[in-house]
């Protein structure tokens, strides 16, 4: 037993060794990678857009909240007043995430849908340049401008007709998570995750007008428990806790890696094979990633 429990703490040192940016990359990166089946959850599931983005929303919001219930106890109602106005902005664009998410799953290809949210951290460094006059690190400008080659060669690959409103879900849904990003980011001191489990519960108020909730069958529920009480809650709470030590684009690039990863899984369980041109630009975004990330770690105090 005893074996078995000191590399548990040697690995719990370690982690608490890290500094607050290398700590933020491992964080985030974990929310991403329990993420990345969340599109593959999605095709599985046998109902319309809307009754999906209700249930997926009111599981996530429900099991946040009571996360945040256990952890905080008494301060429960403080904890969620502490998010002030910059929470609820978050809240707000998180539920608009959700929601434009899901439509274009539904509606477009995965690739396609994954690609188009890859542009959240360039909208975000626009954002963050011209509203706040927030200066980054040159590598953060190299890896954005290469990433976006890449995500536009994959684009041109992988884009059909008759999907354009599920591309404009997509284009929309990145740009509900770039200004999130950047709202988390001037507000790092402060947990956002209360403001994703509100995100959850306004999507889920807003869908259930145009869901049909009765409708799902045994299997589709199970897939929407597991998509809504443990990927979804685990992911997003990961991921508001990391951009506190990250700067928006940072974590934006990072997320890139559910733009690879994701259409991986489509392709293992439902053979929907990626193109050339997806691999490929795939490859140019992990490189990227992968060095950006060890040149952050050198470099933490870079992005303060």
């Amino acid at each position: 037993m005893r074996t078995r429990i000191r590399p548990l703490s040697g690995l719990a040192e370690r982690i608490r060794g890290l500094s607050p940016h290398a700590l933020g990359l491992l964080i985030t990166t974990s929310g991403v990678l329990i993420l990345s089946p969340d599109s593959l959850l999605i095709r599985l599931i046998d109902a319309d857009a809307w009754t999906i983005v209700f249930w997926r929303a009111v599981l996530t919001g429900a099991a946040l909240t009571v996360a945040i219930a256990v952890s905080s106890r008494r301060q429960f109602l403080s904890t969620f007043r502490s998010i002030g106005r910059p929470g609820l902005a978050v809240a707000v664009l998180f539920g608009a995430q959700l929601t434009l998410f899901v439509t274009a799953i539904t509606r477009t290809s995965v690739a396609n849908t994954l690609v188009i949210l890859a542009t959240a951290p360039l909208f975000a460094a626009v954002i963050g340049r011209l509203a706040l006059d927030v200066q980054f690190p040159p590598r953060v400008w190299v890896a954005a401008i290469v990433s976006l080659g890449a995500v536009v060669f994959i684009f041109i690959g992988s884009i059909n007709s008759g999907r354009l409103t599920g591309d404009l879900a997509a284009l929309g849904a990145a740009l509900a998570f770039a200004l999130g990003l950047t709202v988390m980011r001037q507000s790092r001191r402060v947990s956002m995750v209360p403001a994703w489990g509100l995100g959850a519960l306004l999507a889920a108020a807003f869908s259930v007008f145009l869901a049909d909730p009765l409708s799902v069958d045994r299997d589709s529920f199970l897939l929407l428990l597991f998509s809504g009480l443990v990927v979804m809650p685990i992911a997003f709470g990961l991921i508001a806790l990391g951009p506190r030590r990250l700067s928006a684009p940072e974590t934006g690039l990072i997320m890139l890696l559910e733009t690879v990863i994701g259409p991986i899984w489509v392709w293992w369980w439902l053979s929907d094979t990626p193109n050339g041109g997806a691999l490929v630009g795939g490859a140019v975004i992990v490189t990227v990633l992968m060095i950006n990330a060890v040149l952050g770690l050198r470099a933490p105090s870079a992005v303060d």
